[in-house]
């Protein structure tokens, strides 16, 4: 399993800048974090930089670049569309609830909202488009808490990959041995069934 991933991972090479950052992006911009969570994408990029595929911090500005520019296109969307952005294709979509959730969250917190949400799949994915329809101050509010959070999220999540480098690499190593492991457990099982019970007195 590790030498897959290694072979596989020395042939994308570059590619997990461009894989991982347009993921981050997308996020909010199109709203692809309500079914693909870009912090995979992250930490997968945090392997690869351990594993010398890809520069540590370069994917980090590009982690936390992206996700600050995708936020502001969602916003943008949001400030353009106003509440037709609910009734568009894509708002019928995401659904009712979500879209009260997402404004709910952003009545209760304000500009907090644009960090907080930073770390849910769902809220990441929504609030900025609604911080849009709402109209908030993009300059004195929103932009600030969007770098704030993109900086601890982006960053955050290249460097745990990274960190876990090296527990993923011992894990992998083991991986090898887990249909061994589970055909002897069920071969086990299938003798502790098979053996002849012997009659009660």
């Amino acid at each position: 399993m590790l030498e897959f991933l290694q072979r596989i991972g020395g042939q994308v090479g570059a590619w997990f800048y461009l894989i991982a950052g347009g993921l981050a992006f997308a996020e909010a911009a199109v709203m692809v974090g309500l079914v693909l969570p870009g912090e995979i994408a992250l930490l997968v990029a945090g392997f690869a930089a351990h594993q010398g595929w890809i520069g540590l911090w370069p994917m980090v500005a590009i982690a936390v670049g992206s996700a600050v520019l995708g936020d502001s296109v969602g916003y943008e969307v949001g400030r353009r569309l106003g509440p037709g952005l609910r009734a568009s294709r894509v708002g019928r979509w995401v659904g009712e609830d979500r879209w009260r959730r997402a404004e709910g969250f952003l009545h209760r917190h304000g500009g907090k909202a644009v960090l907080l949400g930073r770390f849910t799949a769902l809220l990441r994915a929504l609030t900025p488009g609604m911080a849009g329809v709402v109209r908030m101050p993009y300059l004195r509010t929103f932009l600030p808490w969007n770098v704030a959070g993109a900086v601890i999220w982006g960053a955050g999540c290249v460097l745990l990959g990274y960190g876990f480098s090296a527990s993923l690499t011992a894990v992998g190593r083991y991986l090898a041995y887990g249909p061994l492991v589970l055909i002897a457990l069920a071969l086990a099982g299938y003798l502790l069934l098979r053996r002849p019970r012997r009659p009660t007195t």
